[in-house]
């Protein structure tokens, strides 16, 4: 099981803390993470991840799922800055 930060930024904090999508696009894989937001008030949110299969979740990552999910979060997918343990 690796642990990956994810930071992004979200057109509406609130809507992407609430939403449904995480959980139907991770569970199903074993993935769980943590949702963090900015206490600033910025758009800037970020992810603990652990993930018990990196492959599978780069994979995951590309698919027409985790694009719509993105889009239903407000993810600017130019923003995802993504680390890894070390």
């Amino acid at each position: 099981m690796a642990t990956y930060v994810i930071f992004h930024e979200v057109d509406d904090v609130d809507h992407w803390l609430k939403s449904p999508k995480r959980d139907e696009l991770f569970g199903p894989k074993g993935i769980t993470y943590r949702t963090f937001y900015d206490p600033q008030g910025s758009k800037r949110v970020g992810l603990i991840f652990e993930i018990p299969d990196m492959d599978a979740f780069q994979e995951l990552m590309q698919s027409e799922p985790a694009a719509e999910a993105m889009e239903y979060d407000g993810v600017h997918p130019d923003t995802i800055l993504v680390l890894q343990e070390g």
